[in-house]
């Protein structure tokens, strides 16, 4: 079985790269499996003071892999999503995500939970479950946070996609620059934390997600309930199968 996420370890900060283009870096059982084991093996490594989650090719994340949730159901993937982003918050390490291209669903819950993110003015986002009979349910925990509450409404009503600076100016990521200085940016906020003591990283992170969390442990099983239950509902079954049928068309 092909890996679709990969991990690299240099000067104290692990690099972890979603790697599964045949879907776009859709959130399959497999990928974030790997995605949550690496995560747990980076949090606990020495080696390891700072995490960067990024993608390979030219798209962030496409959301949930709608090919499983019209075929095995979203039980356990709507489960998966709280347990991705709880692993996120909840590490004991800064994670960092490096966004560039299109950012659509789940995959901006993985953005939210982030403690810094850095976006290219070119990257796309979007919270299209409306459009297909769901609701962003399980993300919710980490992008409400993120958002004033007029933001969350246009956003999560409307379905509409906004550009890297529209998400920068919404509190949804913490800096936009031009596609091309990404790197750049990314690099400086990665010296900067890594002048700072393992254990002041670790508590004052605790200091500044103790309330998500906590929220997250409350509301997380009800969510991922409430999501499995739209994505199995005929409205949103009938939704997805036009969507995958216009893809393969």
């Amino acid at each position: 079985m092909t890996e679709l996420v990969h991990v690299a370890v240099a000067d104290g900060v692990a690099t972890i790269t979603l790697d599964s283009p045949h879907n776009k870096n859709a959130l399959s059982q497999q990928l974030t499996g790997e995605l949550l084991a690496h995560l747990e093996t980076a949090g606990t490594d020495d080696a390891t003071r700072v995490i960067v989650i990024r993608s390979a090719g030219d798209v962030f994340c496409s959301g949930a892999d709608l090919s499983e949730a019209t075929t095995v159901g979203m039980g356990v993937g709507a489960q998966r999503m709280v347990d991705v982003q709880r692993a996120i918050v909840a590490n004991p390490k800064p994670v960092v995500a490096r966004v560039t291209g299109p950012v659509r669903a789940g995959g901006i819950g993985i953005v939210a939970a982030a403690d810094i993110s850095i976006a290219g003015t070119g990257a796309s986002f979007a919270l299209t479950e409306v459009r297909l009979g769901l609701a962003a349910a399980t993300i919710s925990l980490t992008v409400l946070p993120r958002l004033t509450d007029r933001a969350a409404a246009l956003t999560f009503l409307t379905g509409d996609t906004f550009d890297g600076a529209k998400a920068a100016e919404l509190g949804l990521v913490t800096q936009a620059v031009p596609d091309e200085e990404v790197d750049t940016a990314v690099a400086a906020v990665l010296k900067s934390l890594l002048k700072g003591a393992p254990q002041g990283l670790h508590e004052t992170k605790k200091l500044l997600t103790r309330e998500l969390l906590a929220d997250i442990d409350a509301r997380g099983k009800d969510l991922a309930e409430l999501s499995a239950a739209l994505f199995g509902s005929p409205a949103a079954q009938e939704a997805m199968l036009a969507f995958l049928s216009r893809k393969r068309g």
